[in-house]
């Protein structure tokens, strides 16, 4: 990757497009070298942990280089693009002066933005920069601006004191955390400055060995480029492999810690929903629903919202830090969709209190959005329970794992007739099977054995929506 020294020349960094994510990768460039580019223009679409989103450029300006190729994982934070815009900084001042370009990943967001699918949007007014002088400055600022005035010294680059937090993603925190290590103490060495696991057990030997010798200046920053993929040592004929990356390797880490945090239980129920299916065709011609989608799974997410209701500490999560159960007075309700980039769950934002048709505006809505692989972040974050519809695939049930932060996740087999005892007599009757799996550090087994007696109940007797709601 080149370096760009010319004033005039900005430097757009790969932003945080996810609330905490710490990469993303490059799927198209929408702009090629020599293009020209406006405000708000977006110049290329990237995927991350949680789904694909474009990003917009927020000045006009030439394109004059693109630092990475399609199909490249890069750090939030790493610059991408270079834009050579006229009259960007005063003559002699670099553009990629730390002290004159705020990283974007630090960059608090500035009052008048739009909304957009990336964490900030276009400004509709100047850009705010950090203050780095006056009172306003912080205390640990203060006493560096301080010396570099009795020092005669008026560049703000010769004061490293006042450099911002240091740059690390959050396993490489804990690591920090749990080896005692600081991390301003670290010299980094990833791209743009990004410190790695390699860098805390560095700064672990270099105390262990010469405690006493003064830790080493931070190099200055430079970008770098990824070293090429390794020629495959396999039998490219007989097997084929796959990247774990983005939405796969976000789920993978996701059910891992799941898995091996939260105690599972998981319990089943078999319910004849004949009923339910009665209703769904009646629905269907209501023209309250006219034009929205209605399926069993409309339904099977109301009784689900009505169960909560019913049982509302079923709707909740468990604090570690704090040993705590956090009971929510809201249900974000995640539904479970298998995309070509992998297992997405995004929630409907306060589904307890939507009426049905709403509900299924909401569903409908959801359903195309992750088909498209246009699932906001924003769209995946704040889930409370889940319900995974094994039954498309044909599946009697499964043992769902729990979504990470949420108490409980319901899976819903397929709908199949089956013969059943109905009214004393053995008839042919649409029947399911429902598994509900849950927290049992704060779901016991009575709470959730009445949360999935209650939905089947519903199912069984769709009035019940009326009578318990």
């Amino acid at each position: 990757m080149t370096t760009m020294t010319d004033a005039s020349v900005r430097e757009f960094k790969m932003p945080d497009v996810g609330e905490g994510l710490t990469e993303a990768e490059i799927l198209k460039w929408y702009v090629q070298v020599g293009d020209t580019v406006t405000d708000g223009q977006v110049v290329c679409e990237v995927e991350t942990a949680k789904a694909a989103v474009e990003l917009p450029i927020p000045y006009d300006g030439v394109v004059r280089e693109l630092h990475f190729p399609e199909g490249t994982t890069v750090d939030v934070g790493t610059s991408i693009i270079a834009v050579e815009v006229a009259g960007a900084a005063p003559a002699g001042v670099p553009a990629q002066a730390p002290a004159a370009e705020p990283r974007a990943e630090q960059e608090p967001k500035a009052e008048g933005r739009q909304p957009v699918l990336v964490g900030y949007g276009v400004s509709t007014s100047s850009t705010k920069r950090r203050p780095r002088k006056g009172p306003e400055v912080a205390v640990a600022q203060a006493s560096t601006a301080i010396q570099t005035e009795l020092n005669g010294h008026g560049t703000p680059a010769a004061a490293p004191e006042a450099r911002p937090r240091p740059l690390a993603k959050p396993p490489v925190r804990k690591l920090a955390k749990d080896l005692g290590v600081d991390l301003a103490t670290v010299v980094p060495s990833g791209p743009d400055g990004i410190i790695t696991r390699e860098d805390v057990h560095a700064a672990v030997s270099a105390t262990a060995t010469a405690p006493s010798a003064p830790a080493a200046a931070p190099a200055a920053e430079a970008p770098v480029t990824r070293a090429p993929a390794p020629v495959p040592s396999y039998d490219t004929a007989r097997e084929t492999r796959v990247p774990v990356k983005g939405v796969r390797k976000a789920t993978a880490a996701a059910m891992v810690g799941s898995a091996f945090t939260a105690p599972h239980v998981t319990e089943f129920v078999t319910v004849d929903v004949t009923r339910t299916m009665k209703l769904v065709e009646e629905l269907k011609q209501d023209k309250e629903f006219a034009g929205l989608r209605v399926n069993p799974l409309l339904l099977i997410a109301k009784a689900l919202l009505v169960a909560i209701r019913r049982n509302p500490d079923i709707n909740a999560s468990w604090d570690e830090a704090a040993q705590e159960i956090v009971v929510k007075h809201y249900v974000n309700l995640g539904i479970a969709a298998a995309t070509p980039r992998g297992l997405i769950v995004p929630n409907i934002k306060d589904a307890h209190a939507r009426t049905l048709p709403q509900l299924a505006e909401a569903l409908g809505e959801l359903v195309a959005t992750a088909r498209e692989g246009r699932t906001s972040p924003a769209a995946m974050q704040g889930g409370t329970v889940t319900i995974t519809n094994v039954g498309v695939f044909g599946v009697d049930t499964g043992t769902p794992i729990l979504n990470p932060g949420e108490s409980a996740i319901l899976a819903v087999g397929a709908i199949k007739l089956q013969p059943w005892v109905h009214k004393g007599k053995v008839k042919p009757r649409q029947v399911t099977t429902l598994a509900l799996s849950f927290d049992h550090r704060l779901v016991d087994g009575e709470l959730g054995s009445k949360v999935l007696s209650d939905v089947a109940a519903i199912l069984e007797q769709p009035k019940r929506l009326i009578t318990w709601a």
